[in-house]
């Protein structure tokens, strides 16, 4: 059984090319994978498309910002471009309205059926969100049983970067709190998915069965977190 635990998380992202689609979780501290955005910030990939919840937070903490910020990421895909607070200004916003990067708002139910519809193999999916607003301006359109749809299609990624709990030397997965809302369809959506792990990696056949919340079979890479590691 191959074992797909990397030394480092330098390691894990150094053959990440230029102009790829990045996957990565912005739902909740606890579920984002800081160490591996951190270690591709260091590495210096650009034109990056990111898809992720929102496009960075104002604290100092790593996330998609930081990569915003650094002038890696061409275009976001994500639930949220505008902070919570109309007074914040985040990195995003200002390059945004300065034409120096690119947005897709989706509505976050169907940034994740989209992303599910990635790793199921599914065509298209009608939905009812963003009906009568901008979003769904230029989409097909569809009444079915008197309601209107619009028309959506799968949003896949060459490369998923997530956190998980614990993990086997295989990749099968344990999340925990905050990290089952994005990082399992993300891995699943994704050509190449990267995670990093807070609690531990353990051999093949220790994770009860009945535990396991995504199986190696969507895991490419594994990093253990450090003691000195970014915490969540």
């Amino acid at each position: 059984m191959k074992n797909k635990v990397y030394p480092d998380f330098d390691a894990a992202v150094a053959d990440v090319p230029d102009g790829i689609t990045l996957m990565s979780p912005g739902f909740g501290g606890v579920g984002v994978p800081r160490n591996l955005l951190a270690a591709l910030h260091r590495q210096g990939a650009k034109n990056l498309s990111c898809i992720s919840n929102n496009a960075g937070t104002m604290d100092d903490k790593v996330d998609v910002g930081t990569l915003i910020q650094a002038g890696q990421v061409r275009k976001m895909v994500c639930a949220f471009t505008a902070p919570t607070h109309p007074s914040q200004i985040t990195p995003f916003v200002q390059m945004y309205n300065n034409d120096e990067i690119e947005a897709e708002l989706v509505p976050q139910g169907t940034l994740a059926e989209r992303m599910r519809a990635a790793a199921a193999g599914i065509g298209g999916f009608y939905t009812p969100s963003s009906v009568g607003t901008e979003l769904a301006e230029g989409k097909e359109h569809r009444e079915i049983n008197g309601r209107t749809y619009v028309l959506e299609y799968p949003l896949p990624a060459d490369y998923a970067f997530i956190r998980a709990w614990r993990a086997d030397t295989f990749g099968n997965l344990q999340f925990r709190l905050a990290q089952r809302n994005f990082n399992p369809i993300m891995a699943m959506a994704a050509n190449i998915t990267v995670v990093e792990v807070e609690d531990a990696i353990v051999e093949p056949g220790e994770l009860d069965a009945d535990q396991i919340h995504l199986p190696g079979v969507y895991v490419d890479r594994l990093v253990k977190i450090p003691p000195d590691g970014i915490p969540d």
